[in-house]
């Protein structure tokens, strides 16, 4: 299953994500810098740093400043990847930054219940901005 992140919040994409892979499927998410986190962007840039300045550079906690692994990241919340089937389901996710040319002319699916549309609130800001940022190349 191939799916564009365009517009999509990472949440709930995320959620479903995490239930598809759990059932076995394969995903793949491309556009993965055009999905966003909602909220006020000073406020989503501040808990981003302050969740990168945590710890210590060297011991962690490591936080990605690439999206296509923010993403991932985000998707690995969702799911219980300390365990077995977690892991499986985990590394049976791939998302890529843009559309690779291999991916072109297949049918690329969307996921109509985490569109950014559907929510009333207007304030968001997608994840290749937060990487750029925070000093990541996009």
């Amino acid at each position: 299953m191939i799916i564009d992140a365009t517009n999509l919040i990472a949440g709930r994409l995320a959620t479903v994500v995490a239930k598809k892979a759990l059932l076995g499927e394969e995903i793949t998410i491309v556009n993965a810098e055009l999905a966003v986190f909602t909220g006020d962007k000073k406020k989503v840039l501040a808990a981003q740093k302050q969740k990168r300045e945590r710890g210590a550079p060297l011991i962690g906690p490591f936080v990605p400043r690439q999206p296509d692994r923010m993403l991932k990241r985000t998707i690995r919340g969702m799911l219980p990847y300390k365990q077995p089937r977690g892991e499986k389901a985990f590394k049976s996710i791939i998302c890529y930054v843009g559309l690779p040319k291999r991916f072109e002319g297949q049918d690329i699916q969307t996921i109509e219940v985490a569109n950014v549309e559907k929510v009333t609130q207007i304030k968001y800001v997608t994840i290749g901005e937060i990487c750029k940022l925070l000093g990541g190349n996009v």
